[in-house]
């Protein structure tokens, strides 16, 4: 018997040709960034060849994109924000090292993760390296723009921080100490500040303040950030369950490290006593012990009970709050192709590869 779940991904059509030609030029345009700003004057062991690694994976590099296109649908040019990109990217980066030592992934991108294929110190060090680092884009970026645009950016950048590690922290709390009682809003609470903030809301602020010289309010684009990421959450939550995830992650794996996701938590309250019992037993249990019958079981159950269709309504419903938050925060602009990009985020979400 397999763990794999029998969820199929919903048909959606295909990302227009202009979202994919918008996302690769600016995605190819930070990555020249980031091997400037990532490669090392002096040869370092053990460490160059980490800082490299994820990076040299690919990636949709949708964060990146998402500060240049508002940055330019706000009338600024790409220069300072393709530094930006490269400082939310090289970030990102170092956030997913650290991210799969605490969650104990196997895979990121379809290869071993970090500290899997050199052990857990060498991968917090280099984790810790990718945040330093991603110091310099951001100052070169500031540097010709000003004291108030650069008070702008590093407020808001001090926003993301502490609200992405209250995210983090909510996540790796609940399931280290085996917390059960949670409701849809705890879920919708930390996809914000774990997902959201970091990942959208962050890189559209930052293309906001460097577009608009300082002149816009960033936190105008906080509601259209938010809704759009907890829908892509809860998206990324659905296809680790699929039979073919389609992003390099380990299959089931959330249900492997037991994250309280939107499905967990409805298919705990719409279980059976008895169901209950075995689903708190498995939670309990390290990672190590939880079979691949019970997360096969776990799977089913969630398809029974309703809990995958059930998040995939709420993850509907979030990207029309998403469409609705981007005309009050975008009504105002000119037409473009950036604007145009901004808007079709919210079909990608579900249409994405």
């Amino acid at each position: 018997m397999t763990a794999a779940a029998t969820v199929a991904r919903p048909v959606v059509a295909a990302p227009s040709d202009a979202m994919a030609t918008i996302m690769a030029t600016y995605g190819r345009a930070t990555r020249l960034e980031l091997e400037r700003y990532l490669g090392a004057q002096t040869p370092a062991p053990y460490l160059d060849e980490l800082l490299a690694d994820y990076p040299s994976r690919g990636g949709k590099m949708l964060r990146p994109a998402i500060c240049i296109a508002n940055a330019r649908a706000f009338g600024g040019s790409p220069e300072a924000a393709v530094r930006c990109a490269a400082a939310i990217e090289i970030l990102h980066n170092g956030l997913l090292i650290h991210d799969d030592i605490q969650d104990g992934s196997e895979l990121r991108r379809g290869r071993p993760t970090l500290h899997a294929l050199h052990g857990t110190p060498l991968a917090i060090n280099a984790g810790d390296a990718m945040m330093f680092t991603a110091l310099r884009p951001l100052i070169d970026a500031l540097r010709p723009l000003g004291s108030e645009v650069a008070a702008q950016v590093l407020d808001v950048s001090l926003t993301m921080a502490r609200e992405t590690a209250e995210g983090q922290a909510l996540e790796l709390g609940w399931r280290d100490g085996n917390v059960t009682a949670l409701t849809e809003a705890d879920y919708l609470r930390m996809a914000l500040k774990k997902t959201a903030w970091m990942g959208m809301i962050w890189p559209a602020q930052l293309g906001l303040v460097l577009g608009s010289d300082g002149r816009r309010d960033p936190e105008s684009v906080v509601r259209f950030g938010y809704f759009l990421g907890v829908a892509f959450q809860i998206e990324d939550d659905l296809r680790n369950l699929s039979v073919d995830p389609g992003y390099g992650k380990e299959m089931n794996g959330d249900l492997y490290e037991a994250k309280r996701t939107l499905m967990l938590i409805h298919v705990r309250q719409a279980c059976a006593d008895v169901d209950r019992v075995r689903l708190d037993a498995f939670l309990g249990q390290p990672r190590e012990e939880r079979s691949a019958d019970d997360v096969l079981w776990l799977a089913e159950l969630m398809s029974r009970l309703g809990s995958i269709d059930h998040a995939r309504a709420v993850a509907a419903a979030m990207a029309g709050a998403a469409s609705h938050e981007f005309t009050l925060a975008y009504g105002g602009l000119a037409a473009s192709e950036d604007l145009d990009f901004i808007a079709g985020l919210v079909p990608w979400i579900f249409a994405r590869p």
